[in-house]
Order: structure tokens, then C-alpha cells, then sequence
């Protein structure tokens, strides 16, 4: 039995062995976690201001269906060699030489990949920039059925293309700070990206066309590669701090290279079968005027809870798992994932719920003005509810996946992948007809399930045990909590509504925040009275990260129910 005051005893892992090292590791990937919290968030937000600078000025119409489909093609590349495989295998093999080597060749090993990456990129972005017809073509064969729509998204294509080799050198910066332990700077990078797409895309897109019209989204493609390079430089100060030295070189035949690359390999492959999903989704999402642009708001306020947990656990465990594999330490490689698991599942299903119970009044709030209409609302909140019931599977593969490559197992979760591309096709056929973009969105998170499902299942063979009954008997209280939370959340909402009706701007921010908060507060209280050990777990973090002793009467730890 656990000592009840252990602020970890009825997490996920009470059943392994608490020693002060195993308590410190996952005290650590909290609070770590929480760092990237904060600084994805305000990432997230200004992602948000620059999703609400396109609803004000574009609207969901043709022009912003051409822009979109035109960043997915470089940005469908980035998930493929730079912020997915290229970082997990990166960060795994960094990590190694680091603790098998010396710093000496950990730094040529990055020099190495840096340089190596910027070669490859620059060569398929030159391809890429040659053949963006017959891709835009390929991707959304719906858009031929309106004039100009296909002329407009290859140029935008061919003006993003490089945005690539930018994001490349910003995701090895990221994995060399985050190695040695640096996450916020990294994490704030791509703040600087929205920024600089903003601030620079609209000076451009004014300048180009002050009606804001077609034209005007050449400015905004603009504006995105001087954002993507801004993002790239930010980190470059921290780079310096902590030893890095830039050196010309390059080297295909290096084994740490070619370790990399052999990493790389199967994870570009499981990447390229989520992208082609990715593509599936918008071939059929195409002829459905609007349908691109609704998906895609939509997903953007998906992916802020994905961003805020389900990366930002994943960015802080990595590091620790990859060293524990390096060490063969498989006692806390298993303690630092179960741990990452549980506090992917706190945070990310309460989120799920909030988005499908407060979806629209949040969209309302944040898009509908300008050219976004009441029916655009409408639209996209039905995606997001689709899209919300995925989302704490989305979440863990993130903290997953990367694992099986820090046992330097990339083939699994590329195989998962794989397997995933059959299922949405058919999933997509099958929901389409009955629930419009609707059902791309539901597919979409039935498949993200059941990779999830997939791989922990995997991973507690390779492991013997994960800790699943813990983890499962966490799940159901959580999940149980998230019920009441909406319970309250959906009765708060249409009281206020029913009292104020949707007003202006200061009852819409009422109509949202304040459930949102009734919804904490609901939230919190059913996971104390639940044993919710995941709950003390964040909140001594939050004390420790506050630089505070945890206050014995402000939370105390539930009884030990193991």
C-alpha cells in the first residue's frame, strides 16, 4: 500500500516501485511538461489570432480553401522530415551521444544533420516548386469545378515551398534544446511564426490588394515564410548558450547520420500514411464548397489541447525516455511513459468534452465576425465535436510513438500507420455520405483511437507490463469526471444564453468562460472525490514549478486506493 501522502500514489504508476528517483523523473516531466504548456499556449493564441485575421478578411471562401490547401503541401513535408520523424529520431540519437559519448561528437552529429537536411530540402522544394500544378491537381481535384481556384493555389504552392527547409532547421534547433533540457524558448518559436506571418502577411497582403481580395493571399504566403524563418532564428541565441557552434560540414556516410536517417526512414513512412490520410480527407473534402476552410478551423481549435498536453508531454518525456533507453533502464523508461499517459488522459478528456459541449459559443467568440458567418459557425463546430472525440488518443500517440523510436523501433508505429490508411478510406466512404465534412471529422478520430489502441497494446508487450489496469482504472475516473464537468458545463452555457441571449462581445466572452470555469471547478472536485492521483501529480508541480511548498490544506492527497 501507498502512503497516502504520496502525490503520485494512485497514479498510473502506484504499482511500480516509488522511489525517490522514479518520484523525481515524473515530478520532472510535469513540470517540464507544464513550461511547454505555457509557452504552446501562447503559440496557440497567437495561431488563433492569425486564424481569426483569415475569418475577418477571408472568410471560409475560395481564396482561403486555395491558401490552405497550398500551406498542407509544404506543411504535409514538414510533419514528414522536420517536426515528426526528423525530431524524434533526432533527439533519440542526440540523447545517445550525449550520454554514450561526449559533447564534442554530439555537436558534429548535429552540424551534421543540420546541413545534410538543408541539401535534401533544397532539392525536393525545387521539385516541388516544378511539379505544383500536378500536385494541386492531385490533392484537390474538386477545385477544376471553379474558375481561377487552381491557377491560385499552385502559386501559392510554389511561393510556401521553401517554407520546409525553414522549419527543418527550426525542428533541430528545437530537439537540441529540448535535449538539454531547454523547452521553453523551442516551444515559443512558433509564437514567433505567427507573428511574423501575421504582421508581415497583411503589410504584403494590403500592399498587394487593399480590398483584400484573391490577390491578397499572395502576401499571406509571404508572410508565412517570413514567419517560418523567424522561428528558426529565435532559437538561435540559445543554440549559442548552451555550446552549440555552427560548422560547415557534411557527411552521409557518418554512422550517427546514418543512425538518424535509419530512424528516420520508418518514421517518414508512418508520417507519409497520416499525410496521406491528410490528403484523402481533402480529396474528398474538395467538391464541398466551404467544407477545406470549415475542417481547418475546426482542427485548429483541436489541436490547441493537442498542443498544450498531448506535445507538450511528449516534448518533455522524450528526452527522459530517451535516456533511460539508452541506459537499458526499462524500469524508468516504463515509469516515465505510464506516468506521461496519465496526465495526457487528465487533461486531454475534459478538453474533448469542453470542445463538444462549448464548441460553438467558443467559435462564435473567436471567428464570427467579418466574413465569417453565422453558418460558418455552425459548420465548423459540427466538425469540432467530431474531431473532439479523438483527441485524447491523437494526444498519447504523441507520446507513444516517439517512444518506440527511443527503443530505436520506428517500424512499429510506421506500420500502424500504414494499416491507418485502408481504415480512414474506408471510414471516410462509408461517413461522407451521411454526415458531410461531418463524418471526415469522426473518421479522422476513429482512426487516431485505433492507432492509439494499437500501439499501447504493442508497447506493453514489448514491456510485459505498462501498468494497463492502473491506467484503465484512472481512464474511468477521469472519464467520469469529464461527465459531470459537462453536465455542468451544457446547463451554465443555455442558462446564461437563456438569461443574456448571445449579445455582443463582452456576453459572448461570459457565454464561454464562464462555463469554462464552472467546468473546472466541477471538474477538479469529482477527481478528488474520485482519487484522481493524477490531480496531485499536477498540482504539486504547479506549487514546486511556483517555487512554493504545496499547501498541506489546499489539496489534500485522496486515500490510497491500490
Amino acid at each position: 500500500m501507498s502512503s497516502p501522502s504520496d502525490p503520485v500514489a494512485n497514479s498510473p504508476t502506484s504499482r511500480l516501485k516509488a522511489t525517490p528517483e522514479a518520484t523525481t523523473i515524473q515530478h520532472h516531466v510535469t513540470r517540464s511538461a507544464g513550461i511547454v504548456s505555457l509557452a504552446v499556449l501562447g503559440s496557440r493564441v497567437m495561431g488563433l489570432v492569425r486564424e481569426q485575421v483569415f475569418a475577418y478578411f477571408f472568410g471560409a471562401s475560395r481564396a482561403y480553401d486555395a491558401f490552405q490547401t497550398a500551406f498542407r503541401i509544404p506543411n504535409m513535408l514538414r510533419d514528414l522530415f522536420a517536426e515528426g520523424a526528423l525530431s524524434h529520431a533526432f533527439v533519440t540519437t542526440f540523447s545517445q551521444y550525449l550520454t554514450t559519448k561526449n559533447e564534442a561528437a554530439a555537436w558534429r552529429l548535429a552540424n551534421l544533420v543540420l546541413n545534410g537536411l538543408i541539401v535534401i530540402l533544397s532539392f525536393i522544394t525545387l521539385i516541388g516548386i516544378w511539379l505544383a500544378p500536378q500536385l494541386v491537381h492531385l490533392i484537390a481535384p474538386g477545385f477544376a469545378a471553379f474558375p481561377g481556384k487552381v491557377e491560385l493555389t499552385t502559386h501559392l504552392t510554389r511561393i510556401m515551398y521553401p517554407f520546409i527547409i525553414l522549419v527543418a532547421m527550426a525542428a533541430v534547433a528545437m530537439g537540441i534544446l529540448n535535449t538539454k533540457d531547454r523547452f521553453a524558448i523551442p516551444a515559443s518559436a512558433s509564437t514567433f511564426f505567427n507573428i511574423g506571418s501575421i504582421l508581415a502577411g497583411l503589410t504584403l497582403a494590403y500592399w498587394l490588394d487593399p480590398t483584400f481580395g484573391p490577390q491578397a493571399m499572395v502576401g499571406m504566403a509571404l508572410g508565412t515564410l517570413i514567419g517560418g524563418a523567424l522561428q528558426f532564428l529565435v532559437q538561435v541565441p540559445s543554440l549559442y548558450r548552451v555550446g552549440f557552434r555552427y560548422q560547415p560540414i557534411i557527411s552521409f556516410s557518418d554512422a550517427g547520420v546514418r543512425h538518424v536517417m535509419s530512424l528516420m526512414g520508418p518514421a517518414i513512412i508512418g508520417a507519409s500514411a497520416v499525410q496521406i490520410n491528410v490528403l484523402v480527407n481533402n480529396n474528398f473534402a474538395s467538391p464541398m464548397e466551404g467544407a477545406v476552410s470549415w475542417l481547418n478551423y475546426a482542427f485548429r481549435l483541436m489541436y490547441l489541447p493537442i498542443g498544450l498536453f498531448g506535445v507538450a508531454i511528449g516534448t518533455a518525456a522524450l528526452p527522459n525516455i530517451a535516456r533511460a533507453a539508452a541506459r537499458h533502464d526499462q524500469q524508468e523508461f516504463r515509469q516515465t511513459l505510464a506516468s506521461a499517459l496519465g496526465l495526457v488522459f487528465f487533461l486531454c478528456i475534459p478538453s474533448a468534452c469542453g470542445l463538444i459541449i462549448l464548441g460553438e459559443p467558443i467559435i462564435r467568440l473567436i471567428y464570427e465576425q467579418g466574413k465569417f458567418s453565422t453558418f460558418d459557425t455552425h459548420q465548423t463546430a459540427g466538425a469540432l465535436a467530431f474531431y473532439a472525440v479523438g483527441l485524447a488518443g491523437y494526444a498519447a500517440i504523441r507520446v507513444l510513438a516517439p517512444a518506440f523510436v527511443a527503443l530505436n523501433d520506428a517500424r512499429t508505429p510506421m506500420m500502424i500507420s500504414l494499416a491507418s490508411i485502408l481504415t480512414n478510406y474506408l471510414l471516410n466512404s462509408l461517413l461522407v455520405t451521411r454526415l458531410g465534412h461531418r463524418g471526415l471529422a469522426l473518421s479522422t478520430s476513429l482512426v487516431a483511437l485505433t492507432n492509439f489502441l494499437a500501439l499501447f497494446l504493442l508497447m506493453r508487450r514489448r514491456l510485459q507490463r505498462i501498468e494497463g489496469r492502473a491506467i484503465l482504472r484512472s481512464l474511468i475516473k477521469i472519464s467520469a469526471a469529464s461527465v459531470v464537468m459537462s453536465v455542468a458545463c451544457w446547463w451554465s452555457y443555455h442558462w446564461l444564453v437563456g438569461r443574456w441571449g448571445y449579445g455582443g462581445l463582452w456576453v459572448q466572452l461570459i457565454n464561454v468562460f464562464m462555463p469554462i470555469s464552472v467546468g473546472v471547478l466541477i471538474f477538479i472536485l469529482a477527481c478528488r472525490l474520485l482519487h484522481v492521483g493524477e490531480l496531485n501529480m499536477a498540482w504539486s508541480a504547479f506549487w514546486q514549478r511556483a517555487g512554493r511548498r504545496q499547501p498541506s490544506s489546499a489539496l489534500p492527497p485522496p486515500s490510497d486506493v491500490c
